[in-house]
């Protein structure tokens, strides 16, 4: 984590309010719609609820440990583009990370 960026696990729709109230500005989702079955909040009501509470939101699905050099460029061009600071969410926060360092890595990130 930076100060541009934090990574957690799963979040839910009523949680979009205390995302706001803690500074971010950005969500982005990493998980694919129903990963986990009917229980995991889709990416539209994700949406829906992040939009209600003024944050901007990006889905991007990315498969957990298929990571493409595709999905950390996508990546960090919404890192790099959306309000600061972003919170990017997975189903344990891993493949957020895992995008971050590849990008890092790569030097494809602003900050």
């Amino acid at each position: 984590m930076t100060q541009h960026i934090g990574f957690a696990g799963q979040l839910y729709p009523e949680q979009m309010q205390e995302v706001a109230a803690r500074g971010f500005k950005t969500v982005i989702n990493n998980r694919p719609d129903y990963e986990e079955g009917a229980q995991q909040p889709t990416a539209a009501q994700m949406q829906e609820a992040a939009q209600a509470q003024g944050l901007s939101y990006v889905h991007q699905p990315v498969i957990s440990g298929q990571i493409t050099q595709e999905n950390v460029e996508q990546f960090a061009k919404y890192v790099n583009e959306l309000p600061k600071p972003v919170l990017a969410f997975c189903r344990t926060g891993n493949r957020c990370n895992n995008l971050y360092q590849l990008a890092k890595q790569m030097d494809l990130l602003d900050d």
